[in-house]
């Protein structure tokens, strides 16, 4: 470019003019004053200790001279005379300064370049490979009069403001002494969300979905959201509750609220998602409910729903989570189309310093892989606030792209209320003491503009003092508090009208199994054109076959629960690392043209012309990120079936924070649904430590059933035990149970996370196939599988009863079989290992009463199911008779890597189970 110009450009001013410009907008954000505080390395020397150094944008100290100067120094240089700064010059056609005017003075040229982009506002954007996107910024900042504010509109900003900062001033008057992560220093996000809402809601956007770590979030929900100042204010207050849960902190709580947007007069509705103290852990969560509610809605575009998410400075740069979910942003069926970022720069994380927290120059910086431009600006200065927060809705609304918006500002208090920041920042906090209230600044500058009277500032500070002792008296009435009240994602009419203790029939007709069978067995209708891999021919045939036959395999299983889903006009959303194939390429659906590019057939796509929408999609490599998206979307419709499948299930644990903190403990915590089913790889069949174990015991130690707790027998015995756990974990054996318990998400009165181990060996494996007897109507998930064989022929006779799960029952039947003990040993598989089928599993002991009882595992004794299941068979049995142990001795590692040890296991595990 500069190449160009030099060619292109003779007269020395326009060549100046043009560089100046450039200059700007690559380095203007350097030199503008951003920081509130006003503390710049610049301006320190060499006595200054290093605890000053700690501006948000510089790791040393920069030259004495400001760039500003030296720009202006430089300019003067290259001219020959101090006159020739006045010289007048056609302005270039990159710029906008001129507005309708096309020749300014170089002097008035640099002024306004300063104004535009080294003020109060710096802009990160000439990264971004579009000329048509950096020339729409450059004219929202350059064109003259751009900022300009009527009386009105600054008037609304003081009024805003002055609630934001009264409710801060509120809360500390009140309870002095509790933790509630107040706003102060950072007042003006207030206002700067209001002004992203009020902006995207004039240009069409109805429905926003916003995420946001602790600090600022009480303040958020009153004074953007509305809710109710009374039920904020109870939860100050050490109250019962009035419904079930164990519920979570103020500052983590979220809500939904539909309300009129006052300023342009448009419905719209908000939701604060619920999210713990893991900062940026909400974020794929936001986006996966986001992505979910324009898929219902019909916004292919994003122009209807959109996210806002929030961040503090050091989490942004610091959690791996924000670059996995930014890197979500422009996939096909992961985008939302566009979110807008605010970033509360306090430019400290907790007592860390910057350059102890990050590596780049900006906090920000992790934005710039997807090309999202990055507005800094001033807190100190609303007026510039809400002119970048103004441009960042029309940028979304626009381009459906991402935007960064930082604001600048720091933290009055410590990282809470009752936390000393002098420990470790005396220098910071004495000039934070020092520097006056952004409200007291800019109702000062507006009094001296004459918009507003000192009387106008009182009455509005007053007005809202009076509203909150209203609330705050009639919050001391209230007697319990209500978690319903603060639901992020309600299911209107879901539960109306329903027995919370019914579930609907699993099987269906053997016509909808032979019509989707069929259908999955069948190469796409235009077969002479679209060509297919002789593979999957072979495939397709085999599966043509089964139909045939009136089996199923656990594909087809699985084809068969979401085709009859789909039927029912279910939404079925399968997501995660290469499902679109299957891991162990099985599944194929999506049948790839083998010599046209991109050309593919989604046999459940085309099942019923009136069917449920069937969503399948390859995920970046993200597990964190992808499972957090994933029970975003489940969290937004009921009638959805939405499935994560780990490539192998070893992998889950990257999203342990998602598990720990949203899956096992949302419903206790925010009283929050989700039916989310993660689907686990899980089996020792000799490939490692890595490709071997779901970590099965961890999701079974976070089950909330107690182990010492019989529960009443009943016909209802089994869903009010689905319906008082935390989530369900299920080690299904055959392909009809895997239908059923698919289908069963759907059919329950109530949604519950479903976490499944499934078969790697088994997927093929030609004893673990199922007939269509036992999915068609009156057939339902077998909790569990009794023993089918000659044992049951003379159960006194039986000497052992084995129970095991999963895939080791293969290996256990064929060692019985080896060693002739058919009659001597029972083998019972327990399906859904919680909630413990405590009736079923005291059936079975009953059935053989001579019999010694074992539990079998394939996984480590410290590992599997066998820590969880031992203390149930003690209740179950009630100390009657003893459960032995039969599998691996406990272990480090979840397998061994060598082939020839993993057999040896295996034999001594076998030999172990088969002993009488």
């Amino acid at each position: 470019m500069l190449i160009f110009m030099v060619l292109t450009l003779t007269a020395k001013g326009h060549l100046l003019s043009r560089w100046c410009a450039i200059i700007c907008w690559i380095r203007g954000h350097h030199i503008a004053k951003l920081d509130p505080l006003g503390i710049s390395s610049a301006d320190l020397d060499d006595k200054h200790p290093p605890e000053l150094l700690y501006s948000h944008y510089s790791f040393g100290k920069r030259p004495s001279t400001t760039y500003s100067q030296h720009l202006q120094q430089k300019v003067a240089s290259m001219m020959e005379h101090e006159a020739d700064m006045d010289r007048v010059f056609k302005l270039p056609s990159t710029t906008f300064i001129g507005g309708k005017e096309k020749a300014l003075s170089l002097r008035e040229i640099l002024r306004r370049l300063e104004t535009a982009y080294c003020r109060h506002i710096g802009c990160e954007f000439m990264f971004i490979n579009s000329l048509e996107q950096c020339n729409w910024i450059r004219q929202k900042l350059e064109s003259p009069g751009i900022m300009e504010m009527d009386h009105d509109e600054k008037r609304l900003i003081l009024a805003r403001l002055t609630r934001a900062t009264g409710f801060e001033s509120f809360l500390a008057r009140k309870w002095s002494s509790e933790k509630r992560f107040g706003l102060e220093g950072c007042e003006i996000l207030i206002p700067a969300m209001k002004q992203v809402i009020d902006k995207s809601t004039e240009l069409g956007v109805e429905s926003i979905v916003m995420g946001m770590p602790h600090r600022g979030r009480l303040n958020v929900l009153a004074n953007v959201c509305r809710k109710p100042l009374e039920q904020i204010f109870t939860q100050f207050a050490a109250l019962e509750a009035a419904d079930d849960g164990s519920g979570d902190v103020k500052y983590h709580l979220g809500t939904y609220i539909e309300r009129l947007n006052r300023v342009t007069n448009k419905n719209i509705r908000l939701a604060v998602v619920a999210n713990p103290s893991h900062l940026e852990a909400v974020d794929p969560v936001v986006q996966g409910k986001t992505r979910a509610e324009q898929f219902y809605r019909g916004d292919g575009e994003g122009k209807k729903v959109m996210s806002l998410l929030l961040h503090g400075d050091a989490a942004f740069c610091g959690q791996g989570i924000v670059y996995e979910t930014f890197h979500l942003s422009d996939l096909p069926d992961y985008t939302t189309h566009g979110t807008v970022h605010i970033v509360v720069n306090n430019q400290i994380g907790f007592t860390t310093d910057p350059r102890h927290s990050r590596s780049s120059p900006y906090c920000t910086d992790v934005a710039r892989v997807v090309n999202a431009p990055i507005f800094h600006v001033n807190s100190d200065d609303p007026e510039s606030v809400m002119h970048v927060c103004k441009i960042a809705a029309e940028w979304r609304a626009t381009f459906h792209k991402d935007v960064v918006i930082d604001i600048v500002c720091y933290r009055r208090n410590g990282h809470n209320e009752i936390d000393e920041p002098m420990f470790t920042q005396p220098l910071m906090y004495r000039k934070i003491k020092n520097t006056p209230h952004v409200l007291d600044k800019y109702a000062e500058k507006l009094i001296q503009e004459g918009v507003v009277t000192p009387e106008e500032v009182k009455d509005v500070k007053e007005k809202y003092e009076k509203i909150c002792e209203e609330s705050y008296v009639n919050a001391r009435k209230e007697t319990h508090i209500k978690y319903k009240d603060w639901l992020d994602s309600p299911w209107s009419g879901f539960f109306e009208g329903k027995d919370p203790l019914k579930v609907s029939p699993t099987g269906v007709k053997e016509d909808t199994l032979v019509h989707i069978g069929k259908r999955m067995s069948s190469p796409p209708p235009n077969a002479a054109e679209f060509i297919i891999h002789k593979g999957i021919e072979r495939i397709l045939k085999s599966r043509m076959e089964m139909v045939e036959a009136r089996v199923v395999d656990w594909a087809l299983g699985e084809a068969m629960a979401f085709g009859s889903l789909l039927k029912e006009g279910i939404h079925v959303r399968l997501s995660g690392q290469d499902v679109e194939r299957g891991t162990f390429s099985h599944r194929h659906h999506v049948l790839h043209h083998q010599t046209v590019d991109k050309a593919t057939y989604r046999p459940l796509c085309h099942m019923y012309p009136d069917q449920g929408p069937y969503t399948v999609c390859n995920s970046s490599l993200s597990e964190f990120g992808v499972v957090g998206f994933e029970l975003g979307y489940s969290m937004t419709n009921p009638n959805a079936l939405v499935c994560w499948e780990a490539q192998f299930g070893d992998f889950n644990n990257t999203a342990q924070c998602i598990i720990d903190q949203f899956i096992s403990s949302g419903q206790a915590k925010w009283v929050r649904q989700s039916g989310l089913v993660m689907l686990l790889p899980h089996a020792l069949e000799g490939m490692g430590p890595e490709h071997s174990s779901a970590r099965l015991e961890r999701f079974l130690q976070m089950s909330s059933d107690d182990p010492d707790y019989f529960p009443p027998e009943s016909e209802e015995f089994a869903v009010r035990q689905l319906h008082d756990i935390n989530w369900i974990v299920a080690n299904c054996s055959t392909p009809a149970n895997y239908f059923h318990i698919l289908r069963r998400q759907i059919a329950l009165p109530f949604r519950k996370p479903l976490i499944l181990m499934t078969p790697k060996s088994l997927l093929r494996h030609p004893e673990a196939r199922s007939s269509f007897d036992l999915m068609t109507e009156n057939t339902e998930f077998l909790r569990v599988i009794p023993e089918e064989g000659a044992a049951t022929e003379n159960p006194s006779g039986v000497k052992k009863l084995l129970f095991c799960s999963g895939k080791v029952y293969y290996d256990l039947k064929k060692a019985r079989n080896e060693k002739k003990l058919e009659k001597d040993i029972a083998i019972a598989r327990v399906e859904q290992i919680s909630p413990f089928p405590y009736d079923l599993v005291k059936k079975e002991c009953a059935k053989y009463p001579n019999a010694a009882l074992c539990w079998a595992q394939e996984e480590a004794k410290n590992q599997g199911s066998w820590t969880y299941v031992q203390p149930r068979f003690n209740t179950t049995l009630n100390g009657s008779r003893d459960v032995s142990y039969a599998g691996r001795p406990t272990a480090a590692s979840p397998a061994t890597g060598s082939k020839m040890q993993h057999l040896r296991e295996l034999t001594a595990l076998l030999d172990d189970a088969m002993a009488v």
